[in-house]
Formats: structure tokens, C-alpha cells, sequence
């Protein structure tokens, strides 16, 4: 049925820490990830109380992970990396809004190409899990990056003063 939210939400944070100046090309391309993450194989199952069970726990996850990067991301990101994120998740919004109101709030032909592109087997839950865990790292480290660069950005003069560097 689809990849993990978490892992869409983990992907639209780094794109977001990648291109922190630009968030409504961030939302886009995030977006846009999503598509090519749900072409990889993950995991999924035709069961769909199984597959609910599993949705609503990865639901709260995702949220939670979402509160976890806000809280984490450097002031001058946090525009972007939030725009990345819900851009990355939206193409899933179709599962929630067919579980509560019984259709998708997509076009016919956008739910047919999302549907015709998932790879999924029970197996996939370890592409799953290695792909949440690259991603967190990548979301630290560039999280860590861009609080170094922006420290790196002001140094002391001889005078006491603080004096951008021009090249930051």
C-alpha cells in the first residue's frame, strides 16, 4: 500500500536541509521524491487490517519524528525543512481521507499512477529500517553542518567587534 510515512518524512527533512533559501521548490521536489521512493520496494501487504494497524502506528511515528526534526533543525532551515516534509507526506494524504471519508482527494489518474508504482512485499521492511536510519543520520549531520556554517559565518575582529565574512 506504501512506504512508511516516516521515511517520506525523514526524506523531505533532508531535501529541506539541502536547499534551506528555496522552501516552495523544496515542497515541490519533496513531493515529487515521493514518487520515486514509493518505485523502490517496501514494504506493504493486501491485508488491510494489517495494514491499517501498521498506518496509524507509523501515522504517529511520523508525526512525532516530524516534532523531533522542528526541534532540531537550525532557525534559518525550519521554513524549509517543514515544507519538505509535508510536501514529501501529501501524496499519501489519499489513505487517511479513504479511511474517514471514503475517497481520495486526488484525481482518478494520480491515484492510478501512485497505486501502479508501488513495489511492495512483506520483506520490505529491512529497506524499510535501513533507509530510516541513513536518513535520520543525513538529517543530523546536515542539521549539525548548518549550525557549524552558520557559526562560521561571524568570527571576533582584533577590536572586539563581529564581522561577517562575505564568502558564507
Amino acid at each position: 500500500m506504501t512506504l512508511f510515512i516516516t521515511n517520506h518524512v525523514l526524506s523531505g527533512a533532508v531535501i529541506g536541509l539541502a536547499a534551506p533559501r528555496r522552501p516552495a521548490l523544496v515542497a515541490l521536489t519533496a513531493a515529487g521524491s515521493h514518487f520515486a521512493l514509493d518505485s523502490v520496494p517496501h514494504w506493504g501487504t493486501k491485508d488491510k487490517r494489517k495494514f491499517r494497524r501498521v498506518a496509524i502506528v507509523d501515522g504517529l511515528c511520523g508525526l512525532a519524528t516530524m516534532a523531533a526534526i522542528m526541534r532540531i533543525a537550525p532557525k534559518g532551515t525550519r521554513v524549509a525543512v517543514l515544507a519538505g516534509m509535508v510536501g514529501a507526506a501529501f501524496p499519501d494524504s489519499d489513505k487517511p481521507a479513504e479511511m474517514f471519508f471514503h475517497r481520495s482527494p486526488f484525481p482518478l489518474r494520480l491515484d492510478q499512477f501512485h497505486s501502479a508504482i508501488q513495489r511492495e512485499s512483506a520483506r520490505g521492511v529491512r529497506t524499510e529500517v535501513r533507509a530510516a536510519a541513513l536518513m535520520a543520520a543525513l538529517v543530523v549531520l546536515l542539521s549539525s553542518a548548518r549550525r557549524l556554517s552558520a557559526g562560521a559565518r561571524f568570527r571576533r575582529t582584533s577590536r572586539g567587534g563581529v564581522r561577517r565574512r562575505r564568502w558564507l
